[in-house]
């Protein structure tokens, strides 16, 4: 453990009495002086400040002397220990950016003792490194996967430490999985390549360039005629030559040498990938000269290498799997198979027996297939297939990659996207499904206007209605699902919210299931609309409350709700892929029910899966749960294990706005008369919605002009004077509604808007860059579609 000087040298007892001395001398002959140059009681006065003075540094002197005998230098010994112990590279810088020690790997790696984070590393190696500095010194602890370090490849920790944690410590060490060549290359050029030297076996790791990476020994004896031989950099091809029969030689050996047999081992995917070689000698029939041994040696190369390899012999049994193998092919070591066969699903055995048989027989080269593993058959793997000669029993080698991870991530975004596609779906389905409703209803409100309370179909009309507002409530689902709902954002607490709504779920949970609800101090504000979220809070415990009931219909279960605060270091220790770094605000509800098998968690947030009886739900819970939090900017997970409940985690990012938030103000009261005058120019593309929307205003006593599409209200404007108030669709053909209305306020710039959609509102402002427009949502009633206009005409009117 090094250690530098300390900044400061500390004077020995002896050597502050000596400094007095010296100092007592210096003060009387200045005194003399004074007496002579001047008067007697300056001289008098400035001596007795001097022996005050000298008095004070025999206190300091004795105090000094005695703290620096009881109190020992910091040993750095247990810690120099320690350190030169590990593995890793390690330092210790203080608060002003010091190096106060650092061990021997740490010199070996960067060279000598350079500060963090001015090490020698490639790109912005050092930047990032100096950024990982600032965030530890703030929260604790940062880390870093990967920084290249004359293009090795590093991870790195770094620590506040210290009594007073005023202390950096800085861990670099080799990155886990980085770089399999570079690992695959010490192999090669180590001990193990010795062994493998001693049994006569020659490897060598060869770049895609042709250009050696590593050699043992015995390969650089035999190609250059000297183990100590320097061959890294030189081209493999130009130590080898054929003769007219096809048989390989060492070049400096010539024709005399010995053949030689050569055996490429596939560790790497892609063509910039290097090449592990194996070289191997033979006789002039073919057969190699190399012992039992010799094989064994190759087998431990393999199960020492960080990809998945296995041996099969000539009759198509495994010879030996390596631990990357086993863990690709989730094998059971209590029950290994005895065929390759054994792991995929049924339709696969045929094709692999064939072609584990081809290559057995003598087939060269390699090849690669897709095939099924039997424990995940929905998730094709690839397996090479490559001829292995000389190596004893075994005949073939079958690479597998362990692909869990891109696997993992291929099926997060097939089902990201698979959401997304379903979202548009449902938002269109929305759509059309509003225009249907709004003429169903606006119909049974023209009907409701001729027929009284007490009349034979006025009780028939008021069902047909109600039927239709619950359809209605079914399209705002998959408006929520699709994230095209309209939202009534505020900045609030989410404490508050479930405030409110516990009451309500304490009366949805019944006598049976516990309530329990526990926030966390010092959240941050979030915003989101308190209805939608209060919505996700109630979906979720009622979906809770059956999972529980469903485990025991007597003993009921427990339903906690917690919140609290996430700050950003504690999103990166999460280290998901999904989630972004940033505070968040969290909101968990778990229960103790039956929970979710694994096989449908993939698919509990599409719409209309269910899991219910047929007639018990709709299927719409959870995925409005889904989009009312991602349409809020939040992230939602699930995590569940059968028999064990589920638990949903919400994250809902921290509003940082300043500015004060101003209470709502209470609606006013709206007159109940909506009649009124004016001119009114309706445009809608579909013809039921127009013809119920045109004979409510017409009731109203508006007079109404209708078009059925842009251009053909732009040819109405065109002709006649200015309506009082233009409603239009925003989705039509030929022409949208919003370029309507930019070319019609060319010609009237005061025209007053009103918007009517299917669409959310907040979705439609983003996209329409027009102001003073009203919105009017879908499905619409009569009376809604007479006070919309009504306010619209007294606001122009007022301004």
């Amino acid at each position: 453990m090094a250690s530098r000087p300390a900044p400061f040298l500390q004077p020995t007892p002896g050597q502050r009495q000596a400094l007095i001395v010296a100092a007592a001398c210096g003060a009387g002959a200045a005194a003399i002086a004074l007496l002579i140059l001047h008067s007697p009681p300056v001289a008098a006065g400035f001596a007795a400040a001097m022996l005050l003075l000298i008095g004070g540094a025999l206190v300091w002197s004795r105090f000094a002397s005695s703290t620096a005998e009881t109190t020992p230098d910091t040993d750095w010994s247990i810690a120099r220990t320690l350190a030169a112990a590990s593995d890793d590279a390690l330092a210790v810088t203080d608060r002003a950016g010091r190096l106060v020690c650092a061990n021997e790997r740490y010199r070996a790696r960067f060279g000598g003792y350079p500060t963090p984070p001015g090490l020698p590393l490639d790109g912005s190696g050092a930047a990032d490194l100096a950024s990982a500095g600032r965030t530890a010194w703030r929260d604790g602890a940062a880390e870093l996967d990967r920084v290249l370090s004359r293009g090795a490849p590093l991870g790195v920790r770094i620590e506040r430490a210290g009594e007073a944690e005023d202390m950096l410590v800085w861990r670099f060490h080799e990155a886990q999985g980085s770089d399999l060549a570079t690992n695959v290359q010490a192999i090669v050029a180590g001990p193990t390549g010795d062994r493998l030297a001693a049994a006569g076996i020659m490897a060598a790791l060869v770049a895609p360039d042709g250009k050696l990476l590593a050699a043992n020994r015995a390969l650089r004896e035999r190609s250059m005629g000297h183990e100590e031989s320097v061959v890294v950099g030189r081209d493999f091809a130009r130590f080898l030559t054929a003769d007219a029969q096809g048989q390989v030689r060492f070049e400096r050996e010539g024709a005399k040498g010995n053949p030689l047999r050569i055996l490429q081992i596939p560790f790497l995917e892609g063509d910039d990938a290097p090449i592990l070689v194996a070289l191997l000698d033979e006789e002039e029939s073919g057969q190699p000269a190399i012992g039992a041994s010799a094989a064994a040696h190759v087998k431990s190369l393999i199960s020492l290498l960080p990809v998945g390899l296995a041996l099969v012999d000539r009759d198509g049994r495994f010879v030996q799997m390596n631990d990357p193998f086993v863990r690709a092919a989730q094998v059971d070591p209590a029950h290994p198979p005895l065929y390759p066969g054994d792991l995929v699903v049924r339709e696969d055995k045929a094709a692999v027996a064939d072609a584990i048989r081809k290559f057995a027989n003598g087939a060269t080269h390699s090849t690669d297939m897709a095939i099924r593993l039997k424990n995940h058959p929905d998730e094709p793997v690839a397996l090479t297939i490559a001829g292995a000669r000389g190596l004893g029993d075994a005949a073939v080698l079958l690479s597998l990659k362990d692909n869990g991870e891109e696997t993992r991530l291929k099926r997060e975004v097939a089902q990201a996207t698979k959401m997304q596609a379903v979202g548009q779906l449902a938002g269109g389905v929305a759509h059309d499904f509003n225009n249907i409703l709004t003429a169903i209803i606006g119909h049974c409100d023209l009907m409701s206007m001729r027929h009284s309370p007490g009349d034979s179909d006025y009780d028939d009309i008021q069902q047909i209605k109600a039927n239709s507002n619950r359809a209605a409530s079914l399209t705002r689902q998959l408006l929520a699902f699709s994230r095209q709902q309209t939202l009534r954002p505020q900045v609030l607490q989410l404490p508050d919210v479930i405030s409110e709504v516990s009451q309500l779920l304490k009366r949805l949970m019944g006598e049976t299931v516990k309530l329990e609800v526990r926030h966390g101090r010092n959240l941050g504000p979030v915003r989101a609309d308190p209805g939608q979220l209060e919505q996700v809070v109630v979906n979720l415990a009622v979906n809770a409350r059956d999972a529980m009931l469903a485990k025991d219909p007597h003993g009921g279960g427990t339903l906690t709700i917690t919140s609290r605060a996430i700050t950003a270091a504690e999103v990166r220790k999460l280290g998901n892929d999904i989630l972004p770094v940033a505070d968040y605000s969290l909101l968990e509800i778990a229960d103790t029910g039956v929970g979710i098998p694994p096989d449908i968690q993939a698919k509990i947030f599409e719409p209309f899966f269910t899991t219910k009886e047929v007639g018990k739900g709709t299927g719409l819970g959870l995925s409005t749960v889904y989009g009312i939090v991602k349409q809020s900017g939040g992230y939602i997970f699930a995590d569940s294990r059968p028999g064990q409940g589920a638990t949903f985690t919400i994250y809902f990012p921290v509003h940082t706005a300043t500015a004060p938030q101003t209470a709502r103000a209470a609606p006013k009261d709206k007159p109940a008369d909506l009649w009124g005058s004016g001119t009114i120019l309706l445009v809608e593309d579909e013809d039921m919605v127009r013809a119920v929307a045109e004979r409510a205003l017409v009731r109203q006593g508006y007079t109404v002009l209708t078009a059925e599409h842009g251009e053909a209200a732009l040819e109405l404007l065109a002709g006649g004077a200015q309506p009082d108030l233009l409603i239009s669709d925003v989705v039509m053909p030929t022409m949208d509604g919003p370029t309507m209305v930019r070319h019609a306020r060319e010609r009237h710039p005061d025209l007053p808007i009103l918007f009517m959609s299917g669409y959310a509102e907040e979705q439609l402002r983003k996209s329409i860059d027009l102001d003073h427009v009203a919105f009017l949502p879908k499905p619409f009633s009569v009376q809604q579609l007479a006070e919309a206009a009504r306010d619209v005409l007294a606001a122009t009117r007022n301004d």
